[in-house]
């Protein structure tokens, strides 16, 4: 069993995308559960993702999103003080933006193995604590 942290933009072609991106990430999603994966993220992720629904007010896209964070297939963690710590770190590479370097401080305070994203800025980091960040394309899923 993997720990897989899996990055806002991967649940958005989740949940919204119904061509070549959304039938990826639907197939990771597959994937990791038939494979019995930890699948992780972070509460940011819900955040970041109820923001257009709210503004919209589209309470039919809020709810489908809300909905993959209530089954027992994704596990919302918080960013807590050693994520605080890791965040610093990060951040040290100012490249890095905020919202990027506490997932990856949440993901690394977790010990991920794979890190999936598809934040070109995010692919060249290195960060201990996480062994491989890739794209949801190369992912080795």
């Amino acid at each position: 069993m993997s720990r897989i942290f899996l990055d806002t933009n991967v649940f958005i072609y989740l949940v919204e995308d119904s061509g070549p991106r959304g039938k990826r990430a639907a197939n990771i999603f597959s994937e990791l559960s038939m494979r019995g994966d930890d699948v992780l993220t972070s509460t940011l992720t819900l955040g970041e993702l109820l923001v257009k629904p709210l503004e919209a007010n589209d309470v039919a896209l809020a709810d489908r999103y809300r909905k993959v964070f209530r089954g027992p297939s994704v596990r919302m963690l918080s960013f807590d003080e050693p994520a605080g710590e890791k965040y610093a770190r990060i951040r040290l590479d100012r490249a890095i933006k905020a919202p990027d370097a506490i997932q990856l401080a949440t993901a690394a305070v977790a010990g991920c193995d794979l890190f999936i994203t598809n934040d070109d800025r995010l692919m060249g980091a290195r960060v201990q604590g996480i062994h491989f960040i890739t794209s949801m394309e190369r992912a080795p899923i």
